[in-house]
């Protein structure tokens, strides 16, 4: 559901100042270092949806501490930054201090962060923010204290002026997921430029452009760091948009297009969707010739009982999407904002006037007839772009989640007979799911022969999956695809690549392949569950409970969104579950020293 918060107030970072200066210096090293951790993990903003920006600092211990290794997470599947930072730091880790913008979050079950900070000799780690999903929250702080590492939360173990500061650092970072998991909704930015006279079109409709280059480039950025752009039939008719980053970097964000009638032009580039999709949702109804027109493009149709953001923005958080990056007109903007789906607002003010009467307004009507009703931005930012000034604030505050929420091992230790797993089904898609490890994008290794009996290792399930699409097909040029699957940097940008090979050319994709592909999905699962025992163990937990791959838009391999998906690899999880639970031996063989210790 959306979200039902009114406009409040400014955060307000639970810090008092401490007065001793000795402390006061330690907290500014801890402060820095945090922030610095923070700075890494917004490296790959965008890339690492739906999992959390992470960075991790390791520093020497003492006043004159060193940075001795640095990471970040580039996506999800890949290695995680406390692991790189680590192994970047090598022996100068021993007894020094690791600084992360937010607590290690194992969805993945096997501990491989925390594991990599004791095994080196980590005795101190610093944490910026608590991790935000219920199942998570805590739990890292709870293993390494238990292993007698010191832990330090900014906010609650540490408190000062500088300590403030990192802390709003950290909560920026992570804005989006820290909005999805305490309001349930995506985090909504509005973007829009406009003239020095509030305009964001000439009275004619024409537009282009109002803005510099260099503003420009940012709105590429903000596109990039984003999970889906939207606009409205309007922005369709007038500009034809790409909507696309154009900064040749690898996260492309998923286009959708709000129209209630699908007045729609039949050719726009929106319906171009050879490197990007595009989503159209409309009004239950509307026009079914044209739906069938965009569906032979390859462009999803979504229709609504009543087409309005709160329920599409509801739907978008149900497929899993983290952030949103609204680039309509002024009609649209108003009715996000008055649904209270926009969380930020981005305007580029660029020093021209246009004037007009009928010139449009980057925000349309909201019902508004006293100054006093207007709505005003919090923790506003003004910055010179060129010629133009981005002013950007927030209408809503991001969540603060300083007060400590009972984990699910408090939650026990108050009521016994309390069980967060006690439904007969169990659903599993992204990061922040309990068996999120489940999934075919989780970041575990396999090892399988290759057509000529040696063995190799894949950095995914899924890496082993759309390789396979072209592994054997008679076209002699489907080897190269194969091994740039093969070297994505993580399971994401193997899906993306395997799927536009598919749909470019369907000539290099093996013949038999439609009647192979859960064979090589379950023989990749069987590898993957046989090689790490806490994987078997997880896997043999759910006997007695369905397993629902909870996508709502993948039909094959998921439930759907009401039920309606065929749920493939639910399906095949639980054969796999049977086998093990029927004591079945005929596991891949897998090297002595490969195998899991």
């Amino acid at each position: 559901m959306a979200m039902a918060m009114g406009f409040a107030t400014p955060i307000k970072c639970k810090a008092t100042p401490i007065i001793n200066n000795n402390n006061n210096h330690y907290h500014v090293l801890d402060a820095s270092y945090v922030k610095r951790a923070a700075e890494l993990s917004d490296k790959s903003a965008g890339f690492t949806s739906p999992h959390p920006n992470f960075g991790c600092v390791i520093a020497t211990s003492g006043s004159a501490g060193k940075v001795v290794g640095e990471g970040y997470l580039y996506g999800q599947g890949t290695k995680p930054a406390e692991v790189q930072a680590v192994e970047a730091g090598g022996e100068y880790c021993r007894g020094a201090t690791a600084y992360v913008n937010m607590e290690p979050g194992d969805c993945d079950g096997d501990l491989t962060a925390l594991s990599a900070f004791i095994k080196a000799g980590i005795t101190r780690v610093v944490i910026g923010i608590r991790h935000p999903l219920q199942h998570l929250r805590g739990k890292a702080v709870q293993a390494l204290r238990s292993e007698g590492l010191q832990v330090d939360v900014l906010g609650e173990d540490i408190r000062s002026v500088s300590i403030e500061d990192a802390l709003k650092s950290c909560l920026l970072v992570n804005a989006p997921l820290l909005y999805r998991s305490a309001c349930r909704v995506p985090f909504s930015v509005l973007k829009y430029a406009m003239t020095l006279d509030g305009k964001i079109a000439a009275s004619s409709g024409h537009a282009s452009w109002i803005s510099s280059k260099k503003s420009r480039s940012r709105v590429f950025e903000l596109r990039g760091r984003s999970d889906a752009v939207i606009v409205g039939g309007n922005t369709v008719r007038n500009d034809n948009p790409r909507l696309t980053p154009r900064h040749g970097g690898g996260h492309l964000p998923m286009r959708i297009v709000m129209s209630q009638t699908l007045d729609l032009p039949e050719v726009a580039n929106l319906w171009d969707v050879r490197d990007v999709p595009t989503i159209v949702v409309t009004q239950r109804g509307a026009r079914r010739s044209f739906q069938k027109f965009l569906a032979s493009k390859g462009v999803e149709v979504v229709e609504f009982d009543i087409l309005n953001p709160k329920d599409v923005v509801d739907y978008l958080y149900d497929r899993g999407y983290l952030s949103l990056l609204w680039e309509c007109g002024g009609t649209l903007s108003a009715s996000a904002i008055s649904s209270g789906v926009i969380h930020k607002v981005h305007a580029f003010v660029a020093p021209k006037i246009i004037g007009g009467k009928n010139a449009p307004s980057p925000v349309g009507e909201l019902g508004m007839v006293e100054m006093t009703q207007a709505l005003e931005l919090i923790d506003v930012c003004y910055e010179q772009i060129g010629p133009d000034v981005l002013i950007s604030g927030y209408l809503h505050p991001i969540p603060d989640l300083t007060p400590v929420i009972p984990s699910v091992d408090e939650t026990s230790a108050i009521d016994p007979s309390l069980s967060p797993y006690d439904s007969p089904i169990i659903f599993f898609y992204k990061t922040w799911d309990p068996y999120g490890s489940f999934s075919n994008f989780s970041p575990h290794p396999i090892r399988l022969p290759d057509e000529s009996g040696d063995y190799v290792t894949w950095p995914s399930v899924e890496h082993y999956y759309q390789a396979h699409k072209f592994v054997g097909s008679s076209n002699p040029n489907a080897r190269s695809y194969v091994e740039a699957i093969y070297l994505a940097k993580s399971p994401e940008e193997a899906a993306r690549m395997g799927r536009k090979i598919q749909r470019e050319h369907p000539d290099m994709v093996r013949s038999d392949w439609e009647n192979v592909k859960t064979e090589v999905m379950y023989k990749a699962l069987k590898c993957k569950f046989s090689i790490y025992p806490h994987l078997t163990s997880m896997l043999l937990s759910t006997a007695g409970s369905v397993l629902v791959e909870a996508s709502p838009h993948d039909l094959f391999w998921g439930g759907g969104r009401d039920g309606e998906g065929l749920n493939y690899l639910g399906r095949l999880l639980m054969k796999l579950r049977s086998e093990f639970l029927d004591g079945d031996t005929n596991k891949p063989e897998i090297s002595a020293s490969y195998r899991e210790s």
